[in-house]
């Protein structure tokens, strides 16, 4: 789909899969918009179809514009903080940067510094985008690798929804210790919180379920390690920590479910992020290198 960004207002050139639509259809069925966002727009004549407002019951041509108001300004939501930002991807709606060791996605308390959102309300001062931060998902402080945001209400709403239904497909490559016994496999077990520790959580009747899909890619016989790359069913917390450990194979340096401390992180890595573009419909593959200095996985992975 041929898009443009004007000012504050995204411009669609209605493509052939678009036409018979109306503009309500577009918005409602085929993007999602949110009933409060959906209102937002009806009450402040965001939409416009060939320059002019109109019924939304309007019938979508080959060709025509439909015009948005979409990129309001807004405060960021965090304070800016300079961080050397490594950008994976990034146009009008999307923006996905590689995350380094030793930070937090996001602020856990209030004034908190030195996270990954800090660094993009940053970035986007810098860039003169004034735009909330939004995180679509996160990783844990000592976990590197794609962390998704959006650049707009809308495509964060879109984004939300994708993910909940697993269209977002994130790939991880993790470190394991000891060789595992089966080729590739399906970790199925339910993860709740661990009573006698703040932060743990184990496998636990009672949680919620919990799904990854693994894949042994190598074995390391000198120390002892197993590369696995895995994909998420369902996204718990800790849930690759808590899963591998719970087979017998705790990634290698996460010491708080068993794991060696050799290194000074786990060695889990969020690899890659596939997903079909919520404007436009590409198709959209981002990898992320290693960041580890000294390395911890092999280069050439």
């Amino acid at each position: 789909m041929k898009t443009g960004k004007q000012g504050e207002w995204l411009t669609v050139y209605v493509p052939r899969n678009l036409v018979g639509l109306s503009i309500e259809q577009l918005l409602r069925e085929k993007w999602q918009t949110p009933k409060t966002l959906l209102h937002q727009f009806r009450m402040n004549k965001s939409v416009k179809l060939n320059g002019e407002t109109t019924p939304w019951s309007s019938t979508l041509h080959i060709e025509d514009k439909l015009q948005v108001h979409l990129f309001t300004e807004e405060e960021f939501g965090f304070e800016p903080e300079y961080m050397d930002i490594e950008v994976l991807y990034e146009d009008d709606h999307l923006l996905i940067v590689n995350k380094p060791a030793k930070i937090d996605t996001h602020p856990n308390e209030p004034g908190q510094l030195g996270t990954l959102a800090n660094g993009v309300a940053y970035y986007f001062q810098a860039k003169g985008i004034f735009t909330k931060v939004r995180h679509i998902h996160r990783l844990d402080k000592d976990t590197t690798g794609a962390v998704l945001f959006a650049k707009h209400k809308l495509a964060g709403a879109m984004l939300d929804r994708m993910l909940e239904a697993r269209e977002i497909k994130r790939t991880y490559l993790a470190l394991a210790q000891g060789r595992i016994k089966q080729a590739k496999g399906k970790i199925d077990a339910p993860i709740g919180r661990d009573r006698h520790h703040p932060t743990r959580r184990r496998v636990s009747p009672n949680g919620q379920t919990a799904i990854s899909h693994y894949k042994v890619l190598d074995y390391y016989s000198k120390n002892d390690l197993s590369l696995v790359e895995l994909e998420l069913q369902t996204g718990r917390t800790h849930q690759i920590r808590v899963h591998m450990s719970h087979i017998g194979h705790p990634l290698f340096g996460d010491v708080l479910y068993g794991g060696r401390d050799e290194i000074d992180r786990q060695a889990l890595h969020a690899a890659k992020i596939r997903l079909k573009h919520p404007i436009t419909d590409e198709s959209i593959e981002v990898r992320a290198p290693f960041l580890d200095e000294p390395a911890i996985f092999p280069r050439e992975i």
